[in-house]
């Protein structure tokens, strides 16, 4: 089973910045798009930010110019910087890698790491 270990959430005012990392095996990272989405209470998971394994990324609208994603591949790792944060950004931010082989697509999950902004 592949284990996708994220850390960096916690509670930060509006305007503060977060860093969330997300550590994944290296027999996947390379080959992997790497991504964070995000869920609030009552709402749907959506996209956040991928970067694929050449560093081509996509961020969400809602997002763009204050979050940046990036991937160090020395230590199969990609994080999620997130500056002047707001409260609509409070959610459970989870890691997601996805790759393709000829036959098969795979798909993982980690935990979640809770973000709230709020005064």
């Amino acid at each position: 089973q592949v284990q996708l270990v994220e850390s960096g959430g916690g509670l930060v005012q509006p305007g503060g910045f977060l860093r969330l990392s997300c550590a994944a095996p290296g027999s996947i990272f390379s080959i992997a798009t790497m991504g964070w989405y995000r869920q609030a209470p009552g709402k749907e998971r959506e996209l956040v930010a991928i970067i694929t394994s050449g560093g081509s990324t996509n961020i969400a609208d809602s997002v763009k110019g204050r979050f940046t994603i990036s991937r160090d591949n020395a230590k199969n790792t990609v994080y999620l910087q997130m500056n002047s944060l707001k409260p609509e950004d409070t959610a459970v931010y989870y890691c997601n890698a996805r790759y393709d082989t000829v036959s098969l697509g795979y798909n993982y999950w980690g935990q979640g790491t809770q973000v709230a902004v709020s005064s």
